[in-house]
């Protein structure tokens, strides 16, 4: 693990951020890290606690003169998404992520860097072990699984915490104080289907799309950046009419909550069309360069020969897969009638896998208004229905609703105007945070999230802005300082 990384400042918290991107810490797969939030909070002689479900809970009690103030619940989360660049060896079950500093960020070599929420955690950590760092009573919850369902959150209990105040510490604009968010459900379409030799003469081509952006599937998707499976299916489609391509296999995305960025088809082209095809996957490239230069400038479409696949679908399930992919809604579905800028609902097509008999399309819908989510997903659910899948609803999440007047949003947001002299945007998000989930359990206490600039979250171009981080670490440091009693 890089040095430089540990020698920045503020050194307690850069530390324990190296400390934990040692530890492969995967959505669902949190067992390591788990033990290794436990391991510390005992080693610290705090009372900590597991959960049933696997969050964390640590306790440490007021610094001196300050035991009358409110109990501050410091809140992250412990798993993080694993994404890599293709050509990137890396395993993320067993490696620790390889950090380094360019200027003023901190990245990973062709990895996610774990900064969401890794840096939230470790803000934490350092909180908890410092002896001279000044806060009222503490209640540190790391919760696991929020990258994948949030079934951390969902499965906290009540009764377990008695702070007044919740500081998640899982945002990436160290100008915003955010105070709602959308709720989310994953859709999932399967089916199985008989595969069927090739007719007539043809030759094997592997279709590859490419060096997209990607993104965080929430907090990106206003930035019309392309997606992988949308691009690739609007070339099969077009291919299909025009030239008789079979599908031999689709593998295209990754994460749900992530844009994809790359898709990979084994397609059979009759012999006789192949100049035809070679020519318009040419004349294709250059549209979708044009169409994606400013999104997305490193976009490739790229036509190889390969093997002519043994097994293709059948021309009937072909058909009605490619339209149904083609009719699924992708991107902003709505935009907040109330709030300027915030995207109240919208669905990203985040996985298409079609190979061997059996084929499964993955979305997630988030919306800050629960009602028109299901709507977007009932729709999404009978367009695949309509080709025959079977689809499925699961991990299904509340949005955050706002809370403008509470006391600790009018605290952060002065002491914010008093520190850095400007205004800081009070506002909603369209990721989803944890927060609306644990203020169902505990309804009164007042919550708000914040953090440090990262930029690129759910990607290998993840990076976290060093000079940001420091300024977050104040303005956390100067907020615990300033709870009231």
């Amino acid at each position: 693990m890089s040095t430089e990384v540990r020698n920045l400042e503020p050194q307690e918290m850069w530390r324990n951020f190296a400390d934990l991107n040692a530890v492969p810490r995967p959505s669902k797969k949190e067992e390591r890290v788990i033990q290794f939030i436990l391991d510390f909070g005992k080693k610290l002689g705090l009372e900590t606690i597991k959960d049933e479900i696997g969050n964390v809970i640590i306790k440490k009690p007021a610094t001196p003169g300050m035991e009358n103030r409110k109990t501050v619940l410091l809140q992250s989360h412990l798993d993080m998404v694993h994404q890599k660049n293709a050509d990137t060896d890396f395993d993320f079950n067993t490696q620790g992520i390889d950090m380094f500093v360019e200027g003023d960020f901190v990245k990973a070599k062709g990895t996610t860097l774990g900064a969401d929420n890794g840096i939230g955690v470790a803000s934490i950590m350092a909180i908890l072990e410092s002896k001279e760092i000044e806060h009222p009573a503490i209640e540190a919850l790391f919760t696991i699984d929020e990258e994948t369902g949030m079934t951390g959150a969902l499965g906290l209990k009540g009764g377990l915490l008695k702070a007044d105040i919740m500081l998640n510490l899982d945002t990436e604009d160290d100008r915003e104080l955010t105070i709602g968010c959308a709720g989310g459900v994953d859709i999932t379409a399967i089916g199985s289907y008989q595969t069927e030799a090739v007719s007539g003469k043809a030759k094997g081509y592997k279709i590859s799309v490419k060096g997209l952006t990607g993104g965080h599937s929430g907090m990106d998707i206003h930035l019309g950046r392309g997606n992988a499976n949308k691009i690739m299916n609007r070339v099969l489609f077009l291919a299909t009419s025009q030239f008789g391509l079979q599908i031999g296999s689709i593998d295209g995305g990754s994460l749900r909550n992530a844009i994809p960025r790359e898709s990979f088809a084994m397609v059979a082209v009759p012999e006789d069309q192949e100049a035809a095809f070679k020519t318009f996957i040419e004349a294709q490239r250059e549209i979708l360069k044009s169409e994606h230069a400013t999104t997305d400038p490193k976009f490739e479409l790229v036509l190889e020969y390969t093997e002519t696949p043994a097994q293709v679908l059948s021309k009937e399930l072909q058909q009605k897969l490619v339209r149904a992919i083609y009719a699924c809604p992708n991107g902003i579905y709505r935009m907040s009638p109330d709030i300027a800028g915030l995207v109240q609902t919208s669905n990203n097509l985040a996985r298409v896998l079609v190979k061997d008999g059996t084929y499964s399309l993955q979305c997630l819908t988030r919306s800050s208004v629960d009602s028109e989510k299901m709507d977007l997903a009932q729709a999404i659910q009978s367009t695949f229905e309509l080709a025959g899948a079977k689809v499925d609803f699961k991990g299904a999440y509340p949005g955050w609703t706002p809370r403008p007047g509470s006391s600790i949003v009018k605290l952060m947001a002065d002491l914010y105007r008093e520190m850095y002299k400007e205004e800081p945007h009070v506002n909603a998000c369209h990721a989803g945070l944890e927060c609306g989930i644990v203020g169902g359990n505990y309804p009164e206490m007042e919550m708000i999230s914040f953090g440090p600039n990262i930029t690129g979250a759910h990607s290998p171009d993840e990076k976290v802005q060093i000079s940001s981080v420091q300024k977050y670490w104040n303005f956390l440091l100067e907020t615990l300082k300033r709870i009231p009693a």
